[in-house]
């Protein structure tokens, strides 16, 4: 069955179709036959009456794997997101802030007339690095404070620590202290100056130079990973950051922590997941809001990892 799938995404224009996980979600839609759309969250629109009516400014797109000339856009026009589409994809690049946040609460009055993956209400609910808190079994020790004095008491105890912004991503803003507490003061200052949050503080894991195992999970169910080791001169992982990746089986630890959290992930609706695990055992980050991987995945282990994240959606379309 042809789909009208549109997909809540930054500019065509500026993704790398080498790597990009959205660019090979809809690839895959269109090989299935569906139609597929582009919009920029900025464009959405609720108005009331009549039930509510919410709107986004979208084109027709035509993608192909030819770097920079990868997509092909129709005529802008104002399109009905229940009316006329089945499927959403939210995969809008975070910061996840209150507009991200508002713009899911409004994808979530689409509830019962289009399926929107992950499932707005539960992406809102499950903050990369709080959502993580409900699996601490798995986790190395970890701190959420914004005061200094609790921060040098958890350094004190731990020595070197990672501190991170609590709703961050892409591996930007991560800052290692030493054992010492050097600079830990004039870090905080700044921390709590940017953010009104508090921020994620861990012992900083030497085991992150052996990589940072980013771990996709399809409707609750392992689909594949990668191993993401540091650049030289780095200690972050990420590939934003200049990390580079390789082939990577699970360890007994790992499927340990994929089956715990399987099920949930499925019962809210989030059938895209990263997450990632340091050393083999350490759970860092559950991955919701648009989590990322799935090229590299599919590069080393000869997998569609793309299309598996349609099946999930079209069985669970079918099922409405």
């Amino acid at each position: 069955m042809s789909l009208r799938v549109a997909v809540q995404m930054d500019p065509m224009e500026s993704i790398n179709i080498a790597g990009d996980s959205s660019f090979a979600l809809m690839l895959s839609a269109q090989d299935r036959g569906h139609e597929v759309w582009h919009y920029d969250v900025t464009s959405l629109s609720y108005e009331t009456g009549e039930g509510g009516r919410l709107t986004a400014l979208a084109a027709p797109v035509t993608v192909q794997l030819v770097e920079g000339d990868h997509f092909t856009m129709g005529e802008r026009r104002r399109i009905d997101l229940a009316r006329d589409i089945d499927v959403v994809l939210m995969r809008q690049d975070p910061p996840f802030h209150l507009g991200y946040i508002t713009a899911a609460l409004l994808l979530d009055r689409l509830r019962g007339t289009t399926l929107v993956a992950n499932d707005p209400r539960e992406t809102i609910n499950a903050p990369e690095k709080m959502f993580v808190l409900d699996y601490a079994r798995f986790m190395p020790p970890t701190l959420i404070a914004r005061s200094l004095d609790e921060v040098r008491r958890f350094q004190a105890e731990h020595g070197a620590v990672v501190v991170k912004p609590l709703h961050g991503n892409g591996g930007k803003a991560i800052f290692k202290i030493d054992a010492d507490g050097g600079n830990l003061s004039a870090l905080m200052e700044v921390f709590n100056q940017t953010w009104p949050e508090p921020h994620m503080v861990q012992p900083f894991l030497p085991e992150v130079s052996q990589g940072d195992k980013r771990i996709v999970l399809v409707d609750g169910e392992f689909a594949g990973a990668i191993n993401r080791k540091p650049g030289e001169g780095e200690f972050r992982s990420n590939l934003a950051q200049g990390g580079y990746a390789e082939a990577a089986k699970l360890t007994a630890r790992e499927e340990e922590i994929c089956a715990a959290m399987g099920p949930e992930l499925k019962r809210r609706g989030l059938v895209f997941v990263g997450i990632d695990v340091i050393g083999g055992k350490w759970l860092t980050e559950i991955n919701v809001t648009s989590p990322t991987g799935i090229v590299a995945i599919d590069r080393f282990n000869g997998t569609d990892t793309a299309g598996a994240i349609w099946d999930a959606i079209e069985r669970r379309h079918a099922a409405m």
